[in-house]
């Protein structure tokens, strides 16, 4: 019998609907900007930040691959394109103060000391990695005496918690800072806006980088605000706010060592919104197909490690052989630590409640 309700139903539920052109958003005008940011950066620290992009972008790679093999990992979530973003949140720090990466921020967790043996040893559930084999995912890789907190998978959930950590800073007259990162997702949630405002309220050491990837999962911009204007949401909260092109690496490094740097001596928070691309679907099994492939091709032709790595040619920095060397021992590293991480054991099953709060 034929049912045109149900067909229309049908219809309804699981047709893919129209997309629209692909339209970067303008990049919003800030209210308010932190301390006025380096000019100039120093060779060395430029090499630094391509080699740092390099090893995590590698990284990056050879995991995806690996789960396309099916050597065994657990959730995937490629970083692809946030190298940009990851790498000098990670370097813009001092070595006292505290992170709170997210899933896309492996950078991060490799420049502030976290090995990538480590990285791979979680992915596989091998003892060796931060959660003793108990994740097998990107979200147990948090390590205190490196100053790092577990990622918070319910973003952003470490908003709040970052938040503490400043404020504990601030109580105690200490000098340091906390540093967090959200995504465009995120910043529609209640926690978001009440750790602005608290934040803002008593001048806390914390610094915000909102990774604008242009997608929640699979919703747009365009179906997450009316307003693409996340700084001014935040200067609406009395914080400094600012706007850089995520696939920068130095504009973002400037920038956030700025707003760390005004954190520091007591000047308060910033939020940075950082305009990238997510280049591969919300974890490995996503396809990413409600993504026009204009968009992507757009955003792939301003990868963040091959920008760098014309500017640095470009500009007599370095030379290509110089930068090859750079991209074996990203190799080299890489190999050395999955042979480490698929050599080591896995958990002792009687362990299973060690290191379980409650």
């Amino acid at each position: 019998m034929s049912d045109p309700l149900g067909d229309q139903i049908r219809e309804a539920l699981f047709s893919t609907p129209p997309q629209p052109e692909p339209e970067e958003p303008e990049p919003p005008v800030a209210h308010s900007e932190p301390e006025e940011v380096i000019a100039d950066l120093p060779d060395a620290l430029r090499i630094d930040l391509y080699r740092w992009m390099r090893l995590t972008r590698t990284l990056d790679d050879t995991m995806v691959a690996m789960w396309k093999q099916g050597r065994g990992l657990g959730g995937t979530f490629s970083g692809r394109g946030h190298e940009g973003i990851s790498v000098p949140m990670g370097l813009a720090l001092g070595p006292d103060d505290v992170i709170a990466p997210m899933h896309r921020d492996v950078g991060s967790y490799l420049v502030r000391g976290m090995t990538p043996a480590r990285v791979f040893g979680n992915l596989l559930g091998r003892v060796t990695g931060p959660s003793g084999g108990r994740d097998a995912n990107l979200h147990g890789m948090g390590d205190l005496s490196l100053g790092i907190i577990g990622y918070v998978s319910h973003i952003p959930q470490q908003i709040p918690l970052s938040l503490g950590v400043a404020m504990s800073f601030k109580y105690r007259g200490e000098p340091r800072v906390a540093l967090t990162a959200c995504g465009d997702g995120g910043t529609t949630t209640g926690p978001y806006h009440e750790s602005l405002n608290m934040a803002a309220l008593y001048s806390a050491p914390l610094v915000l980088v909102v990774e604008n990837n242009q997608y929640a999962y699979s919703t747009p911009l365009d179906q997450q605000m009316a307003t693409f204007a996340i700084t001014e949401r935040a200067a609406g909260y009395g914080l400094a706010a600012r706007s850089e092109d995520g696939n920068d690496v130095e504009a973002m490094y400037r920038s956030i060592k700025a707003a760390v740097d005004q954190a520091r001596s007591g000047g308060g928070p910033t939020v940075i919104e950082a305009r990238t691309m997510r280049m591969l679907g919300h974890a490995i099994h996503d396809g990413a197909e409600y993504v026009p492939r204009e968009l992507l091709e757009r955003w792939e032709a301003r990868d963040p490690v091959a920008l760098q790595r014309r500017r640095l040619l470009a500009e007599g920095v370095v030379g290509v052989s110089q930068l090859e060397e750079i991209d074996t021992w990203a190799r080299t590293e890489i190999d050395a630590a999955v042979a480490e991480a698929e050599a080591a054991p896995f958990p002792d099953p009687g362990t299973v409640s060690d290191r379980v709060y409650a």
